[in-house]
């Protein structure tokens, strides 16, 4: 019996790749991902068992270097086959459940987004709110403690959304301890660029992706639990609603060498590479080149003439936002700088600025001056009265060691 018909779906003629991509490849400079090392790359082609010796070698070594990342000696690190926003939902979804107690500092989009899959998984939620560029002070985190007596705290290191750094996370992992709560910290876009001591600062779980700080590919990410948040996750009363993301299944694979479902493999050994490079190069050089370049950079854009959008006591490093000028809009500026110049920058959830991101292999010089000359050139044809000489000599004075000295994160 012929098994066609007139409604069957036809086959579809499309392009290649080849006819869809630019010729000249993009240049990743926005709030991620980022541009990956060429032995990145070479894993990321690789294909090999889930299963077996050589994988389990493999995850073995992935957990040993992720430890020195997230500085902890707990033995819960696991990895994931999701964005940086699956390892969110894995810390939220196996420490909190119906009724569960959790404050969340809440100071921008992705801090936001914790609060939300707190709610969904049933917990009873309460925000404490903070103004657009500023910081949570540390009065208002003691009040919110006394008051909502959380189970959970949440908090951002690095609100990618309005490139704020909460810059008193130690201060508030304290506090939060000191009343008994667990801490979640969110270090998508902070993990290497910056220090975050897991264990020293008394943090019980942090999430990373692996597209930004690490430089490895989108979709493969790394979560580490503390001791105590281990053993809380294995005595919850109920089940995990998600199934993928079941920290307790998880463990077959991560910690078993045993069968949770098929690992991303490719991924996981592009995750490898990029955590081996980091440890190369150590965490101390790598904090060091990130200052140093997004200094430069932020020094750079200032003298074009343009207006960074987070006041410098509060400023991340790993993206730094501007603020776009009068008459433009963010979707004006990276689209023109995309076409005509083949660097990518990113905007940000309708707030009036475009970020250039500072995370990994795009803290390079090479990156820098191409960057801050096409972020230049678009604004001068677009419009914009920018001082493109003094931009690119602020940037090289910097880099050169001769500009300013901003304080260290």
């Amino acid at each position: 019996m012929s098994t066609s018909s007139s409604a069957s779906v036809p086959c579809p003629d499309v392009e290649s790749l080849d006819a869809i991509l630019p010729e000249e490849p993009l240049l990743m400079m926005g709030a991620g991902p980022v541009p990956i090392p060429a032995a990145v790359a070479k894993a990321n082609a690789i294909v090999i068992n889930h299963l077996g010796g050589t994988m389990a070698k493999v995850v073995d070594q992935v957990k040993t270097m992720a430890r020195y990342v997230f500085q902890t000696r707990s033995k819960w690190v696991l990895g994931v086959a999701g964005p940086g926003s699956a390892a969110m939902e894995m810390a939220i979804c196996n420490l909190a459940w119906n009724g569960t107690r959790m404050l969340a500092i809440q100071n921008g989009f992705f801090s936001a987004r914790m609060a939300e899959m707190g709610r969904r998984v049933g917990a009873q939620v309460s925000t404490l709110e903070v103004p657009d560029r500023e910081i949570v002070a540390l009065e208002q985190v003691e009040a919110a403690l006394r008051r909502e007596r959380p189970e959970i705290v949440t908090i951002v290191q690095g609100e990618t959304s309005n490139t704020v750094w909460n810059r008193h996370l130690k201060d508030v992992a304290a506090l939060a301890k000191a009343r008994g709560a667990l801490v979640i910290v969110d270090a998508v876009c902070t993990l290497s660029t910056m220090p975050l001591e897991m264990d020293a600062w008394g943090i019980d779980a942090v999430i990373t992706g692996g597209q930004k700080g690490l430089s490895s590919i989108p979709g493969v990410s790394l979560i580490a639990f503390s001791e105590a948040a281990w053993q809380r996750m294995k005595g919850r009363d109920a089940p995990n609603t998600h199934w993928c993301l079941d920290a307790s299944l998880a463990e077959n694979f991560w910690h078993n060498a045993g069968y949770h479902y098929t690992a991303p493999v490719s991924g996981v050994l592009a995750l490898h590479e990029a955590l081996r490079l980091v440890c190369a190069e150590t965490l101390e050089k790598r904090f060091a080149r990130h200052h140093k370049c997004s200094v430069a950079l932020q020094e750079g854009v200032t003298a074009l003439g343009l207006n960074l959008y987070t006041p410098a006591a509060c400023r991340l490093s790993s993206v730094v936002g501007i603020e776009v000028p009068q008459g433009l809009s963010p979707g004006d500026i990276c689209a023109y700088i995309s076409r005509q110049h083949q660097v990518e920058i990113s905007g940000s959830f309708g707030l009036p600025i475009v970020r250039i991101g500072q995370m990994g292999e795009q803290c390079r010089e090479h990156n820098l001056f191409r960057t801050l000359h096409a972020l230049g050139r678009t604004m001068m044809e677009l419009g914009a009265p920018v001082d493109l000489p003094a931009g690119v000599a602020a940037l090289e004075k910097s880099l050169s060691g001769s500009g300013r000295t901003a304080a260290r994160q």
